[in-house]
């Protein structure tokens, strides 16, 4: 099939004009791709992980160890999608955190690390780089652990946010991830729901 831009283009569903690299408070929903569940099961109303989804959490709380100006608040992983809490804070630059792999960067003639430039990660980049490092480790896990095979990718290519404007919305948005688990059954994420 011939591209067609009339036809063929992504329209975003962001807040035009918004900066999402501003300090504050961002929650974000992450499905899986074809709303697949491999990361657990709910029993009594309590969300079960299963080794995938014990390192898809994993991953999560360590955000904030690998890039500076990214913190985590409540969070939850579902059969098929997760829930959290990002917080971008007022920290830019590289340092040491901003190596995954836990290395340091090293310091040129000049003083300043090499091949790591200070930076603010936004919203998009930092899911990005949970989508990325969560879908290789799973690759690994099916290779070496045997787990369930995804077709195509781990994640759908896009993701639900929500500027979180105070703190009364911020308690509505802590209780609703915590309770997520005893609403599976009626939840429009749930594959049985369909």
């Amino acid at each position: 099939m011939k591209y067609d831009p009339k036809k063929h283009h992504r329209r975003s569903i962001r807040l035009q004009e918004f900066d999402y690299t501003s300090p504050g408070w961002y929650f974000v929903t992450i499905c899986t791709n074809n709303r697949e569940c491999v990361f657990g099961d709910i029993v009594d109303g309590e969300m079960k992980l299963n080794d995938a989804g014990l390192m898809v959490e994993r991953v999560w709380c360590e955000l904030p160890d690998h890039y500076q100006g990214v913190d985590i608040d409540e969070h939850v992983v579902m059969p098929n999608h997760f829930h959290g809490i990002i917080v971008l804070t007022d920290s830019v630059g590289a340092g040491p955190r901003a190596c995954p792999d836990g290395s340091v960067p090293q310091q040129g003639d000049s003083g300043q690390p090499q091949g790591v430039a200070p930076t603010r990660l936004s919203l998009p980049d930092v899911v990005h780089r949970f989508k990325t490092m969560t879908t290789t480790k799973y690759i690994f896990g099916v290779k070496q652990h045997n787990w369930p095979q995804f077709r195509g990718k781990l994640w759908q290519r896009n993701y639900f946010e929500r500027v979180v404007r105070n703190e009364k919305e911020l308690q509505r948005i802590r209780e609703y991830i915590i309770n997520n688990p005893l609403k599976w059954e009626d939840d429009k994420e749930n594959p049985r729901q369909n």
